[in-house]
């Protein structure tokens, strides 16, 4: 199998399981318990908090640890809207992940307005797009810092300084610039920033929420006292300590990942482009994660020749796999391109540090194989 589907899921790295074994086993107890055996799981907690705030650049108190991205999205959102309940005006982008535009449409049934900011052609975001957006009724900016599809990056920086000026809350999907891009909270005006183990070489099921220590917050879940008050639920011991351990390698590995993963993403995607004359990159050339490239082959059903890829043991996708169920054409790609059929006919590629060149070089063989079956 050669695996080029890793915005979708990363693989457990074995030291995240080495780390979570202990608590699937011996160490089974309830953090929330006065004895010990449960108990002193709660130093275990603290202990990834602080390796999850290390990577941010933020401190532990900051660290609520959540079931997903999906749910630190939700709650982030939540949170900067009860803050001030007069204002029912959300700003986010028409390329979001659904984590986020499926929340906006909930949200909008229950009377908020939303508006979505366009992008260009290559995904970019227009900033004095942002500004003109914000009213006096804004509650909260929602923009993601790399698309899960393109790769295509928001200025994350100028955004949060803008909104900072407007005074308006800022969150961020971050899940996959975690593990790829440095990230340092201290120096950016963030309010809320998700993020996601899975994505990392940790397990699924658990994500993480950065809150601000000026950003204000209510709890998405409401049960017991966990999380200081939160998040309620007994707390995923064995995925926290796995998230813990991911991030620790992730923040090892990053000074090298960009120079690992680049040359071998552009050779696929040179390779891909030269070899079928049809094909068009979607995004930005170099404000992208250096990880992912996302082509349009013309003519060719995205269903069709993920299937043929399928077969020659190549994964691949054609866009968020939260939306791989679905029939309807990448979002992302619509919104960059409407005036074409680029967004049933793509599919995104996305490596990882441990790709290698002879798996692309057997990768660009089964694609432009199956690109010349199917057009045949």
């Amino acid at each position: 199998m050669i695996y080029l589907d890793h915005n979708a899921t990363t693989s457990v790295r074995p030291e995240v399981f080495e780390a979570m074994k202990p608590f699937l086993t011996e160490r089974w107890g309830n953090p929330s318990s006065s004895y010990a055996f449960g108990s002193s799981l709660k130093g275990v907690i603290e202990e990834a908090r602080g390796l999850v705030a290390t990577l941010l650049g933020a401190s532990a108190r900051e660290i609520v640890f959540t079931g997903s991205a999906t749910e630190s999205n939700n709650t982030a959102l939540n949170a900067a809207l009860s803050a001030d309940p007069a204002k029912r005006h959300i700003v986010t982008s028409a390329v979001e992940h659904s984590a986020v535009l499926n929340h906006a449409i909930f949200l909008e049934k229950h009377g908020y307005s939303v508006t979505r900011l366009p992008v260009d052609r290559d995904g970019l975001l227009s900033l004095a797009g942002l500004d003109a957006a914000i009213t006096s009724a804004t509650a909260v900016v929602s923009l993601m810092w790399a698309n899960n599809e393109t790769g295509v990056l928001f200025p994350v920086a100028d955004i949060a300084a803008l909104c900072e000026r407007r005074g308006v809350r800022f969150h961020c999907d971050a899940v996959q610039a975690v593990g790829k891009l440095p990230i340092n909270l201290k120096n950016l005006p963030v309010d809320y920033l998700s993020l996601s183990a899975h994505k990392i070489g940790g397990p699924k099921g658990v994500g993480a929420l950065f809150v601000g220590k000026s950003a204000p917050f209510v709890p998405h879940l409401h049960g017991g006292h966990q999380e200081r008050g939160r998040r309620g639920g007994t707390e995923n011991v064995a995925g926290i300590a796995g998230l813990g351990r991911a991030v620790e390698l992730a923040s090892a590995d990053l000074p090298t990942y960009a120079a690992t993963v680049l040359p071998l993403r552009d050779r696929l995607e040179t390779e891909l482009l030269a070899r079928i004359p049809s094909a068009e990159r979607n995004g930005h050339a170099t404000q992208r994660l250096p990880n992912t490239t996302n082509l349009t082959f013309a003519g060719i059903e995205s269903e069709a020749l993920l299937l043929l890829l399928a077969q020659a043991g190549v994964c691949a996708s054609a866009g968020s796999a939260c939306l791989a169920d679905s029939d309807e054409p990448s979002h992302v790609v619509r919104a960059m391109k409407p005036d074409s059929a680029a967004s049933r006919q793509m599919v995104r590629f996305s490596l990882a540090a441990e790709t290698t060149a002879a798996e692309v070089e057997a990768a660009v063989s089964a694609v432009v194989g199956a690109v010349g079956r199917l057009s045949r």
